[in-house]
């Protein structure tokens, strides 16, 4: 299928990321934004911008009609929609096939098997994919929980089937707390994705967060792009990726990489995904979730392998399959990226918008940073506050690391605060720097910013 003209259904750094790809493509595009959104840079770049609403994401990225509107008016012929957002919902991919645009992404039925975490445990499980002890899907009870926290002892973690980004989850140490926890879990999840339904999981103590990168073609064939070390989290929330892992050696990673391609041909998957697994400090690996998108941390993956995962992406469900040598390609020296957040981190990382009266980006050798802002910019308060990605790639990790100590250093933003002092005192830490972490990291890191 010859595509013509995208319509980027985003906003922000992954607008203009899809966006420059489509251009290299040979592609138009086409940028949505809402009233807030108008001086963005993928607004300007885009070759044509349709407003589709007020600052609320519900009146403007997250109004399917209105989108659906701007795709018939331009013409578009495909419609793609990053990260975020409209990305992972069922019914806009559906709705896209329906008034026949391309979705870049899997098939709405794929999405809604995934998006299920419970469901998605079960297909997996079926699949001889490893999952963590738990429920037989959903636990519609106190009681029922109980049981089968007894079944695979505590602690036990329980999540909102619908969930994501750390909404809808508690972690459970002992009977006592169990109901608490449950009732608490379940009136958030409500909340948050209009789906009170939970599901439990043996806890895994200590546990690294690694995830594979898969791609598939429309034909059946699905291969690995190596793993992402995904363990610097807050609140659930990734602040540091890089590839390779470095607790993760050739044989793992093929081990990993199989069972990942294993979950991916078992749900007839197509178009890129990420299969992410809790690695535990006993050795074995368990299936946790699969996103059925671009992740906001693929550049590290373009980093190591040399490839653009975007265009990539477009070109697999316009029907191109892989040549022969992408079956045989190997993880080139080490990727670091620090997610760059208008958030002060001396004060619990309460969001930080405003006018950027300031802007430099660093450079030399191996550094590249994925932003839509610049010096005059004004950061809304509307929404995520990531406003750049800082991404470093070298021969080694020390090397990345230093790399990217010194493109932080280089890194100027003034006006609001951000986590870039945050990110300084990290990859200047012991353990960071010897790979010696897990996902409990940030609880336990002191945060003292830099004064020298």
């Amino acid at each position: 299928m010859e595509i013509k003209k995208i319509l980027v259904a985003n906003r922000g750094e992954i607008a203009l990321r899809i966006i420059r790809a489509c251009h290299e493509l040979g592609i138009r595009t086409v940028a949505v934004y809402s009233t807030v959104d108008e001086l963005s840079l993928h607004v300007r770049f885009a070759d044509e911008a349709v407003c589709i609403g007020p600052p609320s994401s519900r009146d403007s990225y997250l109004n399917i009609p209105r989108i659906i509107s701007a795709a018939e008016i331009t013409n578009s012929d495909a419609i793609h929609p990053g990260y975020g957002f409209l990305a992972e919902n069922a019914e806009f991919a559906q709705v896209c096939t329906d008034n026949e645009f391309l979705f870049i992404g899997p098939t709405a039925e794929i999405i809604e098997a995934m998006g299920n975490k419970a469901a998605a445990r079960e297909t997996m499980k079926k699949a001889d994919v490893q999952i963590i002890p738990g429920s037989d899907g959903i636990v519609e009870t106190v009681k029922k929980a109980k049981i089968r926290a007894d079944e695979i002892g505590y602690p036990v973690i329980l999540k909102a089937s619908s969930g994501g980004g750390g909404k809808g989850m508690r972690i459970v140490r002992d009977e006592s707390s169990l109901e608490k926890a449950y009732v608490t879990a379940k009136n958030e999840a409500e909340k948050a994705f209009d789906n009170g339904d939970l599901y439990l999981e043996k806890f895994v103590e200590n546990p690294r967060h690694i995830e594979i990168q898969v791609a598939a073609d429309q034909f059946g064939n699905v291969i690995h792009l190596g793993e992402r070390e995904c363990s610097i989290q807050r609140r659930h929330q990734k602040l540091i990726e890089e590839s390779p892992s470095p607790i993760v050696d050739d044989k793992l990673r093929k081990k990993m990489g199989e069972m990942a391609i294993r979950g991916a041909k078992a749900i007839n998957y197509e178009g890129l995904g990420t299969v992410e697994f809790l690695y535990g400090d006993n050795g074995e690996f368990y299936f946790m979730e699969m996103n059925t998108r671009i992740q906001v941390e693929h550049p590290v993956t373009e980093m190591v392998v040399g490839k653009d995962l975007v265009k990539m992406q477009i070109k697999l469900h316009t029907g191109e399959t892989f040549p022969e040598y992408f079956y045989r390609m190997k993880l080139r020296g080490h990727a670091i990226e620090c997610r760059i957040n208008a958030e002060d981190p001396e004060k619990n990382f309460i969001p930080s918008p405003g006018l950027i009266k300031s802007f430099h980006v660093p450079g030399g050798t191996g550094v590249r940073v994925d932003t839509h802002v610049y010096a005059g910019y004004h950061i809304p308060s509307h929404y995520d506050s990531l406003i750049a990605k800082l991404i470093v790639h070298a021969d080694d990790r020390l090397t990345a690391i230093n790399r990217m100590q010194r493109a932080l250093e280089e890194t100027i933003i003034e006006g609001p605060k951000t986590t870039i002092p945050f990110h300084q005192a990290i990859v200047r830490d012991k353990k960071f720097r010897e790979g010696e972490f897990s996902t409990n990291f940030i609880e336990t890191f002191i945060f003292s910013p830099n004064t020298e």
